[in-house]
């Protein structure tokens, strides 16, 4: 609708993602101190206003571009407290022994939420204008801070006496991330794939829309099948893991994952259009199972072995650097993009990612049948 050029939409996908860059290590710090559940609320709520800003300025006929940098920095800002409360908070509500099957069904509850939201949004984008479908992601917002609103737990806020520098507080984090030897690799591993895939996923919009014109019904059937890959995954993730062993399982999702990347940049080079939408929904759908059962399994350890008085602080280092990179490949992948071209910009992802598996591949996850348990290992 607003003509957005390739690098405009890097510029707005990197504006929603800032945050963790610039704000990520002092959250960590301040959810440690905070209640989680009172944290997640309030983002919610900041993020419900901020995206019902979008079909009123529509409405007024003022919505630009710049509006929606505003927007999504603000939900950005409000995104990093929630995730760091929220990978802190499942140890909260289960004991240790717990935690990935508790994982898994939070993700399974998820991807089936995306399942239906993506095919919903393409095909009412076929009869009611884009920014409208943004009252529904407000709706959606409200309703998450009116079910944590009714969820009960029993944390307690640190006691003031126990709290030191916020400097103090970030360091500590960062060191534990730091000299873990398996929340190390699994931090290098996931920043270095996520700069890569978000290099290739910032254009997918423009090569799904623009490049294959295969319109906003066929953007909406990529995404859902998506999401199925991801149930799949979620579900698969525990069941996996026994099979191949809790560590193993990491760096061989990860793996998956850039594999089935590649087949986004071969989609330009199919003969019939119908041949591209095949590959990227095959893409789509092995890709996400692989996120799915790596995040799951990668998550649930790094909860497992983390001191639950630094949960808060680790998670938030490790969004740091995984989430950190994301606006910089954003803004990379839009300048690549308009300077080497949409092809040659998606290889330059799909290479990278497969390089950046190196760190969990090459570690000691590889071969663990289990993963450790309360802080040994720490």
């Amino acid at each position: 609708m607003l003509g957005a050029s390739e690098f405009e939409v890097g510029a707005l996908n990197a504006a929603s993602l800032a945050a963790f860059l610039l704000i990520g290590l002092p959250a960590g710090a301040w959810v440690d101190r905070w209640l989680k559940r009172r944290t997640m609320i309030v983002a919610d709520l900041v993020r419900t206003a901020a995206m019902a800003t979008v079909p009123l300025l529509w409405w007024a006929g003022i919505l630009q571009i710049w509006h929606l940098y505003a927007v999504a920095a603000v939900v950005g800002a409000a995104t990093v407290f929630f995730d760091v409360s929220y990978h802190s908070y499942v140890p909260v509500l289960v004991d240790a022994a717990n935690v990935p099957q508790a994982n898994s069904k939070l993700e399974a509850t998820s991807q089936i939420a995306r399942i239906g939201g993506p095919a919903a949004g393409g095909a009412l984008l076929t009869v009611v204008s884009a920014p409208v479908l943004f009252v529904g992601e407000a709706a959606g917002y409200l309703l998450s801070a009116i079910f944590l609103f009714r969820t009960r737990d029993a944390e307690r806020p640190v006691p003031a006496k126990d709290r030191q520098p916020l400097a103090k507080e970030i360091k500590e984090g960062l060191v534990f991330v730091v000299r873990h030897p398996l929340i190390s690799r699994i931090a290098a591993c996931t920043g270095g794939v996520n700069f890569f895939t978000t290099i290739a996923s910032t254009l997918m919009p423009v090569l799904v829309l623009r490049e294959l014109e295969l319109g906003p019904p066929g953007m909406g059937l990529i995404m859902a099948v998506g999401a199925v890959g991801g149930l799949i995954g979620a579900v698969a993730a525990p069941r996996l893991a026994a099979w191949i062993g809790e560590g193993t399982v990491i760096p061989a999702a990860s793996m998956v994952n850039s594999l089935f990347l590649v087949l986004v940049p071969l989609s330009v080079l199919a003969p019939e259009r119908w041949i591209s939408l095949v590959m990227l929904i095959v893409s789509e759908f092995g890709f996400a199972f692989g996120v799915l059962v790596y995040n799951i399994m990668q998550l649930s350890m790094r909860q497992r072995v983390c001191p639950p008085r630094l949960l808060g602080r680790m998670n938030a280092s490790i969004r740091f650097v995984v989430w950190g990179v994301m606006p910089i490949a954003a803004l990379a992948s839009g300048l690549l993009a308009e300077r080497l071209g949409l092809a040659p910009t998606l290889w330059i992802g799909v290479a990278g990612s497969m390089v950046c598996v190196a760190p969990a591949l090459f570690s000691p996850l590889r071969g663990m049948r289990r993963l450790p348990d309360g802080v040994r290992g720490a």
